[in-house]
């Protein structure tokens, strides 16, 4: 789509202003290919990969910033705001991280001093233009009995790896919000565990402000019911609440069809109600949600792309792989 056409349709973020700001996960590549498109319609950005570990600190004494330089510079110049995701995640961190000086498994305090550095380092180096960081990703386990999901952070420092991050973030930027960041976050199961520890965090004195809830989220669930239950709990912790990664699957998780090269009309209408559901609950809550990103900017690029069935497209956006607006954009502006 080209720079004026969009120009003529009502901006996204513009329509929203009034309740929340709305985001859009980027990369190094999409900042090129759908720039116009970010530019109009998103007035945040998330980098996707660019500020993970292994991405940005790859090596024990080389940090890679040239990729997170390039998406910061793009919103700024913009005019747009910045989530920094993630500092502390049990994926996409590099091996080295979790041994010491021989080439062993680190001590506590030897990994508390690596992370630490690392987070000094990046958080500093943003400071200013990253208003918010997810600080700690994904540490909570799913559907057992167990709270924390088991990691080498967990495993060598202990449970309190998570108050220390936070800690430590907010040395570095005492300004910015620091998110815990988490999925199936309206599970029951999951959701509790979620406002266990961030209630156990705020007991502690630990400086968390908020917790992105992530909505990787399908045609037919969760149910309206189940989102605004998260909502409810987590709003009553007296946090901000951001979805930070939103996108509606046309696909249920189990189910693994690959015969479609394009969504159905019945597919298309229902992501359209589905939207319209979802951001009129959002709404309703404005006083809490101050954030809503999508874990992309339009189906020409999605993480769901051969998740979780190989060869497979997927189209969860408002706007299509032409970066044109899709039913679901017009049903959420109307």
């Amino acid at each position: 789509m080209t720079k004026d056409s969009q120009i003529q349709i009502a901006s996204l973020y513009q329509k929203f202003e009034q309740y929340f700001d709305i985001g859009a996960a980027v990369n190094a590549k999409t900042i090129t290919t759908q720039a116009d498109l970010i530019r109009r319609h998103y007035n945040s950005v998330t980098a996707k990969n660019e500020m993970k570990f292994a991405e940005i600190h790859p090596d024990p004494d080389r940090y890679t910033f040239e990729a997170a330089d390039a998406i910061v510079d793009f919103a700024t110049i913009q005019g747009e705001k910045i989530r920094g995701h993630t500092l502390v995640w049990h994926n996409q961190t590099p091996d080295w991280v979790f041994e010491g000086p021989t080439g062993a498994q680190a001590t506590r305090e030897e990994l508390l001093t690596q992370m630490q550095q690392h987070i000094e380092t990046v958080v500093k180096r943003y400071r200013g233009h990253i208003y918010a960081w997810d600080v700690v990703n994904e540490a909570i386990e799913d559907t057992t009995d167990i709270t924390l999901r088991k990691s080498k952070w967990l495993d060598i420092i202990g449970e309190d790896y998570i108050a220390k991050a936070f800690h430590f973030a907010h040395q570095a930027d005492p300004n910015a919000l620091l998110f815990y960041n988490d999925y199936n976050e309206t599970n029951p199961v999951k959701r509790d565990k979620i406002a266990a520890l961030v209630s156990s965090l705020q007991d502690q004195g630990v400086p968390i402000h908020g917790i992105g809830m992530q909505g990787h989220w399908n045609l037919h669930g969760p149910s309206i019911e189940e989102i605004r239950a998260a909502i409810e709990l987590y709003a009553s912790l007296g946090v901000q609440l951001q979805i930070t990664e939103l996108d509606l699957s046309v696909f249920e998780f189990t189910d693994r069809r690959t015969d479609l090269t394009e969504p159905t009309p019945e597919m298309l209408e229902l992501q359209a109600q589905r939207y319209e559901q979802i951001f009129e609950l959002f709404k309703e809550y404005q006083s809490c949600i101050t954030a809503v990103t999508f874990w992309g900017a339009a189906d020409d690029y999605t993480w769901l792309d051969h998740f979780p069935v190989k060869g497979r497209k997927n189209w969860p956006f408002l706007f299509d792989c032409q970066q044109a607006p899709k039913m679901a954009f017009h049903r959420i502006m109307k």
